[in-house]
């Protein structure tokens, strides 16, 4: 019979611990988590609609860059192929998926020009 008071006292330590554990492991975890949403996921993923959104938006006549560096004007828009136009008459065919950007290029050049 006196050994009630003891493991009434010994259950409460351990849920003490646990509560303990929970502040030490679990609440750095979330704000570690915190951290990595808020500096690489959320910034990737507001690229990566923003780069849909232009490719969506193309348009003939577009200067661009494509992931490989050619600098082009778009002469023709397909689904999933681009036909760029790199130099007077030479043409090339590039999946819509490989324009990384529009091209600052042509509007510096318009500027320097005026």
């Amino acid at each position: 019979m006196s050994f009630e008071g003891i493991a009434y006292a010994q259950t409460d330590k351990t849920a003490g611990a646990s509560q303990q554990v929970i502040f030490t492991t679990v609440i750095p975890l979330v704000f570690l988590f915190a951290i990595f949403y808020f500096l690489l996921i959320r910034p990737q993923a507001k690229k990566a609609s923003d780069l849909q959104k232009m490719l969506a938006a193309l348009k003939r006549n577009d200067e661009v860059v494509t992931t490989g560096g050619l600098l082009g004007r778009v002469v023709e828009l397909g689904d999933r192929v681009v036909v760029l136009e790199i130099a007077p008459n030479v043409r090339v065919r590039v999946e819509r998926a490989q324009i990384s950007s529009l091209s600052a290029y042509s509007k510096a050049a318009g500027k320097a020009g005026s």
